[in-house]
């Protein structure tokens, strides 16, 4: 049993052992993150240079692209680079940065969702405070706290994961490195230090979720309250992907970590992986933006405003 201290590094799990669909998996990733990285960037771009959209459910939109791409760019590159070269090896560092930083984005991104369900229920069930509860530096606070919380979390939950001894073969049952995964080559039983962090995070989550859950209780007894059928349609149609997106990146996330440990790894395994990191990211920009009227009229707005302004120089200087 050679210990992990000698040699610290991991080996990921790879999709496929074909080569063929190595590549094949390499491309599909590929698309994704493109099709992420492309759509996140055009939100903050978007959000940054419109000033009518300078409000708090689009600063909390920005916010949440933000943490998109850094959720997607620590994971999926890796993957992708390590199905190219056929290589699956991560440095133990490498490993740690890993595991760190999906906790803090993903957990910064579950605490801006609920900042965001919250901001909802005041522009719904109490507008005429909106102004007042939802001011700019109120906004920055619950954001800061969002990256706080999830950064003290992170912190303490990758020190103590990698303060543990490690032995064995150091293949990762998964195609990043992850909190169970990672637990799995730990010599020392039980795994104490996991269980605090296990329960600390499904607190954290759960804790979350009642909020979101009790802000849209009272959204939709008042949505279903009002007399426009247009007001309930629209305000169904903001609310209701947010929380389908919300309970899946939840529940997925917790099947991941509360399930118990197996020796072989499924498709499964990993596709239930890929809907917490992989596809929040992906999805949220067409769920929560991009089919956004308002984001539609600013995006004519901007792209409209810059294609006027390279003519009007462009005619100058001729």
């Amino acid at each position: 049993m050679a210990n992990l201290t000698f040699k610290p590094e991991f080996i990921l799990l790879g999709f496929s052992d074909v080569r063929e669909l190595q590549l094949v998996h390499a491309a599909l990733f590929l698309l994704v993150y493109l099709v992420a990285l492309m759509g996140n960037l055009l939100i903050i771009a978007i959000i940054t240079l419109d000033m009518r959209l300078h409000t708090p459910m689009y600063f909390f939109l920005k916010n949440l692209s933000i943490l998109d791409l850094c959720l997607i760019s620590v994971t999926v590159p890796k993957s992708i680079i390590n199905s190219l070269t056929d290589r699956r090896s991560i440095s133990f560092l490498g490993c740690g940065v890993q595991v760190f930083s999906v906790i803090l984005f993903a957990g910064s991104e579950l605490f801006i969702l609920t900042a965001m369900s919250y901001d909802r229920y005041v522009s719904i069930c109490c507008p005429l405070r909106y102004e007042i509860t939802m001011n700019r530096e109120a906004c920055k606070q619950m954001v800061a706290a969002s990256w706080l919380t999830a950064g003290l979390f992170a912190v303490t939950s990758s020190a103590e994961m990698f303060s543990l001894p490690f032995c064995g073969f150091p293949v990762i049952l998964q195609f990043f490195c992850d909190i169970p995964s990672v637990a799995k080559l730990s010599c020392s039983a039980p795994h104490i230090a996991l269980d605090v962090i296990v329960v600390t995070g499904v607190s954290l989550g759960a804790s979350s979720f009642i909020c979101i859950l009790i802000s849209y209780i009272c959204i939709f007894s008042a949505v279903l309250r009002m007399p426009s059928t247009e007001g309930r349609t629209k305000a169904f149609s903001t609310c209701l992907p947010h929380l389908v997106v919300v309970t899946l990146f939840l529940f997925t996330g917790s099947v991941e970590h509360l399930k118990p440990p197996t020796a072989s790894p499924s498709l499964l395994d990993l596709l239930v992986s890929m809907f917490y990191v992989v596809m929040p990211p992906t999805l949220n920009p067409l769920i929560y933006s991009l089919r956004n009227r308002d984001i539609k009229v600013a995006m004519r707005r901007v792209i409209g405003g810059t294609l006027f302004s390279k003519d009007r120089k462009f005619h100058l200087m001729l």
